[in-house]
């Protein structure tokens, strides 16, 4: 495994290399040798400390974050997060058995509304590819980044597809009309 260590707003010094590094060779047992971890150290206002990791396999994205008052700990937090993810993805893999609530289609959901005197500015631009998937990988890879919905594409339509967490626990699914 491919593990890369970025500092930004601190410089990362090579005991912290070393120590996310020598954490995250932990994973090896449960993934590829082809896949790439990427954990990033940050600091905001010199005391929040933040750990986050994304690491790819196989074209399945698993992401998690930790922040705490001390660089260590909060490394020591994301292995642990990110050993959990990691472990769920490989059993799932292996069991073959997708068991989710996925049958349902959702209600639009309601947007919140602003206040008149201030207008949204999109302040974020992410681009990413598209892998054609059925909706329970799709739910899985979005248990796994840990984000409260997921774009895809649907390998059985071809259509572009929306999994999104409901506030009841469930998952959604919105396809467009034909």
């Amino acid at each position: 495994m491919q593990i890369t260590i970025i500092g930004r707003h601190l410089e990362a010094t090579d005991a912290l290399k070393k120590y996310a590094t020598e954490r995250f060779q932990r994973l090896e047992k449960y993934l590829p040798r082809n896949s790439n971890a990427t954990i990033t150290l940050s600091v905001v206002k010199k005391m929040h400390h933040i750990a986050d990791a994304m690491i790819k396999v196989d074209g399945v994205l698993i992401q998690a974050s930790e922040e705490t008052e001390e660089m260590y700990s909060s490394i020591d937090l994301l292995f642990e997060k990110i050993e959990r993810r990691v472990r769920k993805y490989k059993e799932k893999i292996t069991s073959h058995k997708h068991q989710t609530g996925v049958s349902e289609l959702a209600n639009a959901a309601e947007a919140a509304p602003h206040p008149e005197d201030r207008i949204p500015q999109i302040i974020k631009n992410k681009r990413f590819d598209l892998k054609p998937m059925t909706p329970e990988e799709a739910v899985m890879q979005m248990e796994l980044l840990d984000k409260p919905f997921f774009l895809f594409t649907n390998s059985g339509s071809g259509h572009i597809n929306v999994i999104y967490r409901r506030k009841d626990g469930n998952v959604g699914l919105i396809e467009p009309s034909k």
